[in-house]
């Protein structure tokens, strides 16, 4: 398959050391070997020259992964949290005034599992775990894959509507890498963000959350989850990603610049169609989390899907949960929209509010559109970072309605910590095993 020109024009653009940085690889090798080394009396920082990773902030060293929810713009959620400067713009817009939003958040990582309470305006700086993971990115010169079905025209990928729906993947996120195709994934939950995978490419809505001219839904809670990948995992992320059928369009350098090892690039070149399969992907990556891909031609309800290709046996999720309702579900229900090659449907409690610090979140629409759950299987707990609402029906004869219909992105951790304290975030009420009353 031959390259397309915007694929020869990134595959042109290589990256390295130059030959005076000598000290600048040295201090870099220290500081992976040993990060708490300290130099002169202060702490070496990492650099992002070799490839983009998960970061918590700007100049601190990567983690494998870390996970942010951000709260919606009920009190005392509103604004920003304890700010380290005023809100900004710095991947372009304007600070918007218009309307109630939400930016605090909480957030863990490989590094420290526990739920901690971030401070300023998530996205806003780049001295919080999204807004320091993108800047490598929009600010450097790595290749990146930007999709998501809200894009809200800009750019515009399905004709002259704001969304792109039908079978196309309801997902949204950011892969980076560099020459030898090792970076990280960006699963995010925004309409609309990001729309750009680099400074170089003006996007005329904006970039920043909270300064974007489009929906960028900051009312309603949301996720964020990146984690890093080696070549043989972004290998096959790409292949999740065109099996879910998310939307991008490799030829706009907006949002695809395709370059690195040169299987990287066919798998780059083959996105952005909408996917034939019917088979789900699952598989482990280096760092032992979980990727599962459900394509849209897989008409199941998404979340039973995921409990039951972990053997679930108790399950919860909180997510942008409206019409047409999926209802909480026990190991008795009956799910007669299902497929010969999964097991029996794993059970799902449907959470419509949780707690944070003793306040109470709204959990399902409008207020929450974060995509988060947790499962038990014996003795081992997941968490689990979805692209998919739990909306759909569970019978007959539409089983391809709404989420039913889309394809999607599942990450799952085994962590009992981490587990713990996304089970507090949903420790709340939980919808009845029927649809609600219209």
């Amino acid at each position: 398959m031959p390259l397309t020109r915007l694929g020869r024009l990134a595959n042109g653009e290589r990256r390295g050391f130059p030959p005076s940085s000598l000290l600048h690889v040295t201090i870099l090798l220290v500081c992976l070997v040993a990060p708490g080394v300290l130099l002169s009396g202060v702490r070496v920082a990492w650099s992002a020259d070799t490839a983009p990773r998960p970061l918590l902030a700007k100049g601190q060293l990567p983690v494998d992964w870390w996970f942010v929810f951000k709260f919606g713009s009920a009190k005392p959620f509103a604004g920003c949290g304890p700010d380290t400067g005023k809100r900004v713009c710095p991947f372009g817009g304007a600070v918007r005034t218009d309307g109630s939003f939400g930016q605090q958040f909480v957030y863990a990582s490989s590094k420290d599992r526990k739920l901690t309470k971030g401070r300023g305006c998530l996205g806003a700086h780049v001295d919080d775990p999204l807004g320091a993971t993108f800047d490598q990115v929009y600010g450097g010169s790595f290749f990146y894959v930007v999709w998501n079905d809200q894009f809200y025209r800009d750019p515009a990928i399905c004709g002259s509507s704001a969304s792109c729906g039908g079978t196309w993947g309801h997902s949204k996120g950011m892969l980076a890498w560099n020459d030898a195709g090792e970076g990280f994934i960006l699963q995010v939950t925004t309409p609309s963000w990001p729309g750009s995978g680099s400074k170089q490419i003006g996007r005329k809505s904006g970039n920043t959350l909270g300064c974007i001219r489009t929906n960028n839904n900051l009312i309603a809670a949301q996720h964020f989850f990146a984690l890093k990948l080696t070549k043989a995992d972004l290998m096959r992320t790409l292949a999740a990603l065109a099996n879910a059928s998310v939307v991008t369009d490799p030829t706009k350098l907006q949002i695809v610049k395709n370059g690195g090892p040169s299987d990287v690039r066919l798998l780059v070149e083959a996105l952005g169609q909408k996917s034939k399969s019917t088979r789900f992907m699952q598989t482990k990556l280096s760092t032992g989390v979980v990727l599962i891909s459900k394509p849209s031609l897989l008409k199941v309800p998404p979340w039973q899907m995921v409990s039951a290709l972990l053997g679930g046996t108790e399950g919860k999720a909180a997510t942008w949960w409206t019409r047409p309702w999926i209802p909480t579900t026990k190991k008795s229900s009956k799910v007669g929209c299902w497929d010969s090659q999964l097991s029996k449907p794993g059970p799902i409690d449907i959470v419509t509010s949780g707690e944070w610090d003793s306040n109470e979140i709204g959990l399902i629409a409008p207020k929450n559109h974060a995509q988060i759950g947790i499962v038990s299987v014996g003795n081992k707990r997941y968490a689990i970072f979805g692209d998919l609402n739990q909306q759909g029906t569970l019978s007959p004869p539409d089983c391809d309605k709404s989420q039913n219909g889309r394809g999607g992105l599942f990450f799952v951790i085994e962590s009992k910590q981490l587990f713990d304290g996304i089970a507090g975030l949903l420790d709340g009420g939980i919808a009845a095993t029927t649809v609600p009353r219209e």
